[in-house]
């Protein structure tokens, strides 16, 4: 497009194609007319012009390149135009009559419409005679637009937009199907763990058993007070004088001092000979604590049999197993926790100590009260007397210190604390010959240590006894002269050291596989050693029949005391008399079976 110096915009020569277009579209007998050059260069202009409102469809979802149509349309003329206003009316029509077009020229090779070739034409017609309104338009064009059309009414024929719709709405549904509920809230009177009817005293039926209502738990007692306690049986309707009865028989039989020494036997037959001849039968079981049995004491009386037991809600019960009557043993809640450990003192049978978590009691007959020994913050395990006149003792802790009480010091303090290096310590055990030395057995750990040399950090073992891979229940020393130690062990194993030198690691004599896993709601199996016999101790088991066995100190099975018609439970604690052939076992439900001659 060439522009004047004037500035005017002057006419373009109409191309050769469009002068052929317009020949083609002259009615007959008009082709001689021949406009002037300015004419046939307005009606170029107004055709042009025309194909740029024609061609542009209003087609869903796609946009036409209209840069393209323009610069194919227009020409010369588009870029004459170039930064000027695109109208979209077309142009007003003139008066008077139409002038005859000039016969455009040929084409030229390899231009297009607009004076370039469109490389995407390939020039052929679409076969059907196109409307009037895009009877300006050239065979490519047609083509273009009626594939446009075809495509845009195939698309609508999909459905996409429905389709695309459904499925979003069944994405929406199953995402909300898929969401976390809210947790609902818990009552605050709503119980954490789901209990049976059998345990919320329900029949099947859903009417509640009025006739037979629930005991209280352990966490539901009275709190047993600090200080002395008077010996009063728990029951406090029953008849007063049979406990009076029971506590001059205790004090009756502590006032003779018995001589267990002479009755020591070292003949393994004759031994096995005494174990044959001690049964079991009914009159000598009895429940005599509401809950599992975690320690049991025996009198060293050699007239009258008296047990003590101690359970896991802090209940101590005394039962005279000579008294035939049902009124034999008697209940006394002296702690709030479980009894972990008991002894008659052996300078005074009259005087019961017992170890609960947070005191450590004395039960003295003659005055008819539970004194109070110790108090500590910490969770207390076991103790042993550290002389002959149960003067003073050491004491263990849950989270594995020891401490030395002496009770002749006035108040309820602790005179040492010891940290010995142990996660937990379950039992101590004094030497029988050497009091300045103890057993303590922890997680893994069994060593012995000297008191004398106890201090608050730091300290370190006599002797260790390895071997153990998990944890142990139990460590004690022979009875006689303290030359063996027996343990148990989780790991089903039962181990007997010489602890005769006291080495630092001492040896292992002999070991027994067996099973030692007594679970949750049982106690804890303690292998003892029987007070008569030097080499032999005894220990709970878990075999069919139900039996406690009794061992040598070489690992040989000696004896298994069992009775089909009368226990039929393990007895995972057992004491033994120190003079009498005696064997007391106690299970889980505070029942105890006393097997003698």
């Amino acid at each position: 497009m060439a522009l004047s110096h004037a500035g005017t915009e002057e006419p373009e020569e109409p191309s050769p194609r469009t002068r052929q277009r317009m020949q083609e579209s002259t009615p007959p007998g008009t082709a001689e007319l021949q406009p002037s050059p300015e004419q046939a260069g307005r009606r170029a202009a107004s055709a042009r012009q025309l194909r740029v409102l024609l061609t542009p469809l209003a087609v869903a979802g796609r946009r036409l390149p209209q840069k393209r149509l323009l610069r194919a349309y227009g020409g010369g003329a588009g870029r004459a135009a170039a930064g000027k206003r695109l109208c979209l009316e077309p142009p007003p029509a003139r008066a008077g009559p139409p002038e005859p077009a000039s016969p455009p020229a040929a084409p030229a090779a390899g231009t297009g419409p607009g004076g370039a070739w469109d490389a995407e034409s390939d020039g052929s017609d679409a076969g059907e005679a196109p409307p009037d309104e895009y009877s300006q338009l050239s065979a490519y064009e047609r083509k273009r637009l009626k594939n446009i059309t075809e495509n845009a009414k195939f698309f609508a024929a999909l459905k996409l937009h429905e389709s695309a719709a459904r499925l979003h709405q069944i994405a929406t549904k199953r995402q909300s199907h898929v969401t976390k509920r809210a947790k609902p809230k818990k009552a605050e009177d709503e119980t954490v763990r789901r209990r049976s009817m059998r345990l919320q005293r329900v029949e099947p039926s859903g009417i509640p058993m009025l006739e037979m209502p629930a005991q209280p738990g352990a966490e539901e007692q009275p709190e047993v007070p600090a200080g002395p306690l008077p010996m009063v049986p728990e029951d406090q309707t029953g008849n007063s004088k049979l406990t009076e009865d029971l506590l001059a028989t205790w004090m009756r039989i502590s006032e003779i001092k018995a001589n267990g020494t002479e009755k020591r036997t070292c003949d393994i037959k004759r031994y096995q000979d005494s174990l044959n001849s001690m049964v079991l039968s009914e009159d000598n079981i009895k429940k005599v604590v509401k809950y599992r049995v975690a320690s049991m004491a025996i009198h060293p009386s050699e007239s009258i049999i008296l047990v003590a037991a101690g359970d896991k809600s802090g209940q101590i019960g005394l039962w005279n197993v000579n008294c035939k009557s049902e009124e034999g043993a008697q209940v006394f809640v002296a702690h709030n926790y479980v009894v972990s450990c008991m002894h008659f003192s052996p300078f005074n049978p009259a005087h019961l100590l017992s170890l609960s978590n947070d005191t450590l009691r004395c039960g003295d007959v003659t005055r008819a009260v539970f004194d109070e020994v110790c108090r500590s913050e910490g969770n207390l395990s076991c103790f042993d007397f550290l002389e002959d006149n149960a003067s003073t003792a050491i004491v263990g802790y849950w989270d594995g210190d020891v401490a030395v009480v002496d009770r002749r010091t006035p108040g309820a303090s602790l005179e040492l604390s010891a940290d010995i290096g142990f996660r937990r310590t379950r039992t101590v055990h004094v030497h029988p010959v050497n009091k300045q030395y103890f057993v303590a057995a922890g997680s893994v750990d069994v060593c012995i240590f000297d008191v004398r040399y106890l201090k608050a950090k730091g300290n370190k073992p006599v002797s260790s006894l390895k071997g153990h891979t998990k944890s142990v229940a139990s460590a004690y020393f022979s009875p006689v002269t303290g030359n063996r130690v027996v343990t148990v062990c989780a790991d089903d194993k039962l181990r007997v050291y010489d602890t005769t030198a006291l080495s630092p690691a001492a040896a292992v004599l002999s070991s027994v596989s067996r099973n030692n896993n007594t679970g949750r709601w049982l106690t804890r199996f303690r292998a003892i050693w029987d007070p008569k016999q030097e080499d032999c101790f005894v220990v709970g088991s878990m075999a069919q029949p139900r039996q406690i066995e009794v061992f040598q100190d070489t690992g040989k099975l000696l004896h298994a005391f069992y009775n089909l018609d009368c226990l039929g439970s393990v007895c995972s604690i057992n004491v033994v008399h120190p003079s009498k052939n005696i064997l007391v076992g106690g299970n889980s439900s505070g029942r105890l079976h006393v097997f003698k001659e």
